[in-house]
Parts: C-alpha cells; sequence; structure tokens
C-alpha cells in the first residue's frame, strides 16, 4: 500500500512539474528542431549553389576554350551575380582574362584581372591574378605600373615569379642595378626550382647592359671654377698681351 502511495505521489509530483515547465520543455524541442532544421537546409542549399556553379563554371571553360566570347560572358556574369558566394567566381575571372587575350583585348583582360585582386577569391587565385595582370602591364609598356602592383608582395610561393616579371620591368625602365638585384634573387631562390625557368631568368640577368664606367677626372671637371680663379686667369692674360 505504501508503495502504491509513494508511485501515486511521484506521478503526482511529476504532473505538477510538467504543468509548469511542460511548456518550456516543447518548446525546447521545437526549437531545436527548427536550428537542426535550419542548419540542414543551409548546407544543403550552399552545396547545392557549389555543385550548380561547378556546372557553369564548367560550362564557361567549353566556350572559352572555343573561343566564343559571347557565351562565355553571359556565363561569366551568371557565376558573378548567382553564385557571388561560391569559389568559382574568381576561377571565372581568370578563365575570361584568357580569352579576351586571346581575342586581343588586352584592356579587357586587365580589367577582369583587377576584379579578381579586389574579390574575395582566396589569396592563390588573386596572385595568381596579380602575376598575369603584371605581364600584360609588360605587354602594354607599362613597366612603372608592374612595379607598383608587385613590389613589396612578399609571398613564399609567388616570390620567384614576381621576381622575374620584376626585373623585366626594371629593364624596361633603365634601372639596371634593381633589375639584376631581381634576377639574381630569383635565382638564389631555393623555392624558385619548378616556378620558373631558371637558365631563362640567367639569360636575362646574363643579357643586361653593363652599368656605363665614369670617366677619370670626370667629376672634377664638372666642378664649377671659383670667380676669383677665372678673373685671375684673366689678368694673367692681359699681361702677357
Amino acid at each position: 500500500m505504501d508503495d502504491l502511495l509513494s508511485e501515486k505521489e511521484q506521478l503526482d509530483q511529476f504532473r505538477s512539474w510538467w504543468s509548469e515547465y511542460g511548456t518550456y520543455v516543447i518548446g525546447g524541442i521545437v526549437i531545436g528542431a527548427g536550428m537542426l532544421f535550419g542548419i540542414n537546409h543551409y548546407q544543403s542549399t550552399k552545396l547545392q549553389a557549389q555543385l550548380d556553379a561547378s556546372t557553369a563554371y564548367e560550362a564557361l571553360v567549353v566556350q572559352v576554350a572555343d573561343g566564343k566570347l559571347e557565351a562565355a560572358e553571359a556565363l561569366a556574369d551568371e557565376i558573378a551575380t548567382t553564385y557571388s558566394e561560391t569559389t568559382y567566381v574568381g576561377q571565372a575571372g581568370l578563365a575570361m582574362a584568357r580569352l579576351y587575350m586571346d581575342k586581343n583585348r588586352d584592356q579587357d583582360a586587365a580589367d577582369a584581372l583587377l576584379a579578381v585582386i579586389g574579390s574575395s577569391a582566396d589569396s592563390e587565385l588573386q596572385h595568381v591574378a596579380r602575376l598575369r595582370l603584371a605581364r600584360i602591364y609588360l605587354y602594354q609598356d607599362k613597366a612603372q605600373e608592374v612595379v607598383d602592383l608587385l613590389a613589396g608582395e612578399e609571398v613564399d610561393a609567388f616570390a620567384a615569379a614576381y621576381g622575374e616579371v620584376l626585373g623585366d620591368a626594371f629593364t624596361a625602365l633603365g634601372r639596371i642595378a634593381e633589375a639584376q638585384d631581381a634576377y639574381q634573387k630569383v635565382l638564389l631562390d631555393p623555392l624558385s626550382q619548378g616556378t620558373v625557368d631558371q637558365q631563362l631568368v640567367q639569360w636575362k640577368s646574363l643579357d643586361l647592359p653593363l652599368p656605363e664606367p665614369v670617366a677619370v677626372g670626370e667629376e672634377e671637371a664638372a666642378e664649377p671654377v671659383p670667380a676669383d680663379a677665372v678673373e685671375a686667369d684673366e689678368s694673367d692674360s692681359e699681361e702677357d698681351e
């Protein structure tokens, strides 16, 4: 009898507790289930966006390979607007820059690469875009823009490639000592093998013009002659006459 009374008391206590806190328990379960559903839905949506962006990018690559500019531009715009949060935006920019160069539209290629550099693309894609843009600037005879773009960029994986292009820019600007320094850093960089053609860099270094020698006494001749010395020479000439 005591056992039955104890169970009844426990049941009454549970009912009392449930009447007071049951709503909160149910609400917590509902909120938890909703959050779990929301997280799963977000992850599923994000994954689907990546898959769709991948499909669009693959189609873009085909159009670029076929040289179909209008179709490629339409796909690139779709990726940039519809899938702006994916990694394919930067890759699409690189692909379009290549196609523009194939079409001799170097400024459009430069603009596409500038967009990649200024985007939220990962750092490796941005460095690839910066390097390709520097080469376009060299093609456009904009050597100073190359220096402004690459100087100060210290990235181990791209240091050698940057250094070679910087050397080319310094050479074009007639800054021979800086060009030689840039090429030598590339040749001494242990990470440069496989990233640049070291033999080509060596040829560029050897092909640099030698600094013009300063003639002996040239600096002294360039110094101005004091006025009193000139007057003394003139008076001596008059006495000789």
